[in-house]
C-alpha cells in the first residue's frame, strides 16, 4: 500500500484529519509558520530586486525535523496547509525548508478543504493541484511591504520620539483613525435643543406618546426650539389646544435578514453581542474550526474556514438549512428557492464559502455540553445567522399618524406618532443583527386610530437635548471602518488592534478605543511627514494590488519597486528635517517654581508631562500634566489617614506614576502606599458568598469589580453591581447599565438570562 504523508498547520486538526484519511495517510502539523524574514535589518535585499532572505524558525526547527525524517517512507506528500493566501505561502515555504522546491524527488501536491469533516477531506484529497504561485506572490509581496515599512520607519520613531516604538503599514492607518477621532471629539462644542412630546389617550382607550414635527405647517429642524424659553411657550399653548387625527398612513415594509458570516462581520457581530474582542473570536473560532470532541461522535470540525471574505454558502449547505427550518418552525419559515448573497470584495473567492456550521443539523442546544461557555456563545452565533439567512423575510406594518393641535398658532401645530407591527416575524423569530451603538428607542405599538378622531391631550413634554461628540471606536466600529475603506484584511484585523493596545498607543476605556499621548504624538509625526503612507486611498489602493496580483493581473516586484523608491527617499529626507524636541517638547509660558527657568510639556515614557527646560543644568522640577497650578504641585496634601506603621500623618504626594501616599516623618519613616486602595461596593460575592465585589482596574485601565477573595474567588463583572435578585432566574445580584437613550437600567448577568429593567 502506498504512504502518504499529510501536512497540516495545527496538531489538533492532524489528529482529526488522520482519524478520516485511515490507513495509508500520516498526518503531520507544521505548527503554523516555518520560514520568515528574520526581524533584522537586511532581510530584504533592496538592491538585489527584494530578494528576500528567509530563514527557518528557531522553533520550527524541530518541526521541520520530523517531517523530513517521516518523509523518508512516503510515496507522496499532501500539503493541506490553510485554503488562503497565507496557507499557500506556508506551504511554499515549507517545499523550501525541505529542500523540495527543486523538480524531481518526492511527488508534492497540494489539497484544499474549507471545512474539517470527512467529506470534505475525502473530497479535496481525490482532487489535488499544484501551489498556486499568484497568491504565493501576493503574500511575499505583502511580507515584504510591512518589513520594508517596519524596519525603516520604526527606527525613525526611535530617534525622533523614543525607543521601542513601532510602524505598521496597516497599523498606522488604524492608528490615525483612533487619533482623528479624539481630535473630532475634542474640537466639539455642544450645543443646546429641544423637543416637545406630548401623551395622548384615544377617548376610553389607549394612551401613546407623539412628537411636534411641524409649527403652521413648517416642518421643524433640530435647533428650531432652541432653549427652555422657547420651549415653554410652545408648551403652554399645545396644552391650551384641541388634539385630533389629521391623518393616517399605513405602508407594508419587508425586511430580508442579514448576509452570512464572513471573518469581519463575525468580529463585529461577537463584539457587539458576546463582548468579544476581536482576538478571542478568532481563537475561539479556530477551536471550532480544527475540532472538538462531542461523544461518539469523536473529535468534529464545527465551522467552516473561519477567514473568508465569501458570504456564499454551498448547495448541501443550503439544503441542510431549509430541512433544518421546515422542521423547526414550518414550511412557512422556508423558502421556495435558496437567498444567494454578492459578495462586497471583488478578491472574493467564489469557492470559498461564508462562515458556517459543518452540519446544521447539530444543534447549539445539542452541543452545549461538549463546549466550554464562549465555545457555545460563539457556535450558537454562527448557527443562528446561517440559518436566519434562509429563513423568509418579515413582514411588518408600519404606522404613521399625524395629529392637528388647534392653539395660539394660525395654522396649528402637528404632532406625530409612529409605530409598527409585526405581521410575520420571518427571519426574525431567530437572529436580529446588533447595533454598534446600543441606544436606539423601540418604536412601539399605536391604537387603531381614524381621520378626524377626537384624542384627548394628556401631558406636554418638553425635553432638554444637547448634540454628542462622535463615539469612540468599538472594536466591531474600527473593524467595520477598516473594511469599508477596504484596509487590511480580515484575518488581520484582530492583531493591528492587539498592537495599538500593546504598544499602548491606545487602552481601551469601556470596550472603546482611546488614544494615548504617545500614539497621538506618533500619529502626528506620521500624518504631517508621511501623509501618503497613512492616507486612506493610498493604503487601500495598495491592497487592491496586491489583490491584483493574487489574480495574476499584476507582478510583485515592480509593485515593491513603485512602492520603495519614493519611500526611502521621503525617509532620509525627513531624517535630516525632523527635530526630536520638535515632536517631544512644547515650551509654556510659566517659569519654573524652582529655578525661574521655562517650563515645558515634555512626552515621556508615561505620557506627557510638565518639566524644567534647565534639566541640563540641574533643575530636576516636575509635576503632573493636570497639575496646572504650581503651587498646588509642589506643596503636599495631608491626607486623613495615619502611617499604619509610625502613626504620623500620610501626605499626598505626586509621582511620575500619579498620586500615591506617603508618611510625613519621612526619612525617619519612608512608609508609602497606593492612593486609591481597591474600593468596596458592599456587594456581597454571589459565587463564593464570602468575598466582597470591589472597583479595579485592568491593565488598559478598564475599570470592573471582582471579588475581594482573588485568586482564591476568579468571579467578576464589567458593569457595577447591586444587590438585589433577577426576578426571572434568581441570581443574588444585578448590573447597572447606562445607555445615551435608555438612560439607567438593571440587567442580569448570568448567562443565559436575558432580564432587564429597560
Amino acid at each position: 500500500m502506498a504512504h502518504n504523508l499529510v501536512i497540516v498547520e495545527s496538531p489538533a486538526k492532524a489528529k482529526t484529519i488522520e482519524k478520516f484519511l485511515g490507513p495509508g495517510y500520516t498526518v503531520m502539523a507544521s505548527f503554523g509558520h516555518v520560514r520568515a524574514l528574520p526581524s533584522k535589518q537586511g532581510s530584504v535585499d533592496t538592491a538585489n530586486d527584494f530578494e528576500p532572505k528567509y530563514h527557518v524558525l528557531p522553533e520550527s526547527k524541530k518541526h521541520v525535523d520530523a517531517i523530513k525524517k517521516a518523509l523518508k517512507g512516503a510515496d507522496r506528500l499532501l500539503l493541506a496547509t490553510d485554503p488562503d493566501r497565507e496557507g499557500e505561502a506556508i506551504s511554499w515555504h515549507l517545499l523550501a525548508a525541505l529542500g523540495l522546491d527543486k523538480k524531481g524527488g518526492i511527488p508534492v501536491q497540494r489539497v484544499v478543504f474549507h471545512e474539517i469533516t470527512k467529506e470534505a477531506i475525502l473530497q479535496a484529497v481525490s482532487h489535488p493541484r499544484a501551489i498556486a504561485g499568484d497568491l504565493v506572490d501576493a503574500q511575499q509581496a505583502r511580507s515584504i511591504l510591512d518589513y520594508l515599512v517596519g524596519f525603516n520607519l520604526s527606527p525613525f520613531l526611535w530617534k525622533k520620539i523614543r525607543y521601542g516604538l513601532s510602524a505598521g503599514r496597516v497599523q498606522s492607518v488604524a492608528l490615525r483613525l483612533v487619533c482623528e477621532r479624539e481630535k473630532e471629539i475634542a474640537a466639539f462644542t455642544e450645543q443646546e435643543y429641544w423637543t416637545i412630546a406630548a401623551n395622548l389617550e384615544k377617548t376610553g382607550g389607549q394612551g401613546f406618546k407623539a412628537s411636534l414635527v411641524a409649527v403652521d405647517g413648517r416642518k421643524l429642524g433640530k435647533f428650531d426650539i432652541p432653549d427652555a424659553a422657547a420651549a415653554g411657550k410652545l408648551k403652554t399653548a399645545i396644552a391650551a389646544g384641541r388634539a385630533a387625527v389629521a391623518a393616517v398612513t399605513r405602508k407594508e415594509t419587508r425586511r430580508n435578514p442579514s448576509p452570512p458570516f464572513t471573518t469581519s462581520t463575525l468580529q463585529q457581530e461577537a463584539s457587539r453581542k458576546l463582548g468579544f474582542s476581536a482576538k478571542k473570536t478568532m481563537s475561539t473560532a479556530q477551536k471550532l474550526y480544527e475540532g472538538v470532541a462531542i461523544g461518539e461522535d469523536g473529535t468534529v470540525g464545527l465551522i467552516t474556514y473561519m477567514r473568508t471574505d465569501s458570504v456564499n454558502l454551498s448547495a448541501q449547505a443550503l439544503k441542510e438549512a431549509k430541512e433544518v427550518i421546515t422542521a423547526a418552525y414550518g414550511k412557512e419559515y422556508a423558502l421556495a428557492k435558496p437567498r444567494h448573497y454578492k459578495n462586497k470584495s471583488k478578491n472574493a473567492q467564489e469557492a470559498h464559502e461564508a462562515i458556517r456550521p459543518t452540519y446544521l443539523d447539530k444543534t447549539p442546544v445539542s452541543l452545549k455540553k461538549f463546549l466550554t461557555p464562549d465555545q457555545y456563545r460563539l457556535y450558537e452565533l454562527i448557527w443562528k445567522r446561517t440559518i436566519a439567512c434562509q429563513m423568509a423575510e418579515a413582514l411588518l406594518d408600519q404606522t404613521s399618524v399625524d395629529i392637528a393641535v388647534t392653539g395660539t398658532a394660525k395654522d396649528g401645530y402637528t404632532l406625530r406618532a409612529t409605530g409598527s407591527v409585526i405581521r410575520f416575524p420571518g427571519f426574525m423569530k431567530l437572529y436580529i443583527e446588533g447595533v454598534d451603538d446600543q441606544d436606539e428607542e423601540k418604536e412601539g405599538t399605536l391604537p387603531l386610530l381614524e381621520e378626524g378622531e377626537a384624542l384627548k391631550l394628556l401631558e406636554v413634554l418638553p425635553e432638554q437635548h444637547f448634540t454628542q461628540p462622535p463615539p469612540r471606536y468599538t472594536e466591531a466600529t474600527l473593524v467595520k471602518t477598516l473594511e469599508e475603506y477596504g484596509i487590511g484584511r480580515p484575518s488581520t484585523y484582530a492583531s493591528i488592534m492587539n498592537t495599538l493596545v500593546e504598544r499602548k498607543y491606545c487602552r481601551l476605556d469601556k470596550k472603546r478605543f482611546v488614544p494615548e499621548d504617545v500614539g497621538m504624538v506618533v500619529n502626528d509625526l506620521l500624518t504631517a511627514h508621511f501623509p501618503r503612507y497613512v492616507d486612506y486611498n493610498f493604503t487601500a489602493g495598495l491592497e487592491e494590488e496586491l489583490d491584483q496580483v493574487s489574480r495574476g493581473e499584476k507582478q510583485w516586484k515592480p509593485l515593491l519597486r513603485e512602492f520603495w523608491t519614493p519611500f526611502i527617499s521621503l525617509l532620509k529626507q525627513k531624517e535630516a528635517e525632523v527635530k526630536k524636541d520638535d515632536l517631544t517638547t512644547e515650551t509654556i509660558d510659566e517659569a519654573c517654581p524652582e529655578c525661574g527657568k521655562p517650563l515645558a510639556v515634555k512626552l515621556g515614557k508615561r505620557g506627557k508631562f510638565i518639566a524644567c527646560t534647565g534639566f541640563k543644568e540641574g533643575c530636576t522640577y516636575t509635576r503632573n500634566l493636570e497639575n496646572t497650578n504650581a503651587e498646588e504641585a509642589a506643596e503636599p496634601e495631608v491626607s486623613d489617614e495615619k502611617c499604619d506603621k509610625c502613626g504620623q500623618p500620610m501626605l499626598i504626594k505626586s509621582g511620575r506614576y500619579g498620586k500615591y501616599l506617603a508618611c510625613s516623618g519621612y526619612p525617619a519613616c519612608k512608609n508609602i502606599q497606593p492612593l486609591n486602595k481597591p474600593k468596596g461596593t458592599g456587594v456581597t460575592c454571589p459565587e463564593c458568598k464570602e468575598g466582597e465585589l470591589t472597583e479595579k482596574k485592568s491593565r488598559y485601565g478598564k475599570m470592573f469589580y471582582s471579588c475581594n477573595r482573588y485568586p482564591q474567588c476568579k468571579f467578576a463583572l464589567w458593569d457595577p453591581p447591586v444587590t438585589q435578585p433577577c426576578p426571572k432566574c434568581g441570581f443574588p445580584v444585578l448590573v447597572k447599565k447606562v445607555y445615551k437613550k435608555k438612560g439607567e437600567f438593571l440587567k442580569c448577568p448570568k448567562e443565559g438570562c436575558d432580564w432587564t429593567s429597560a
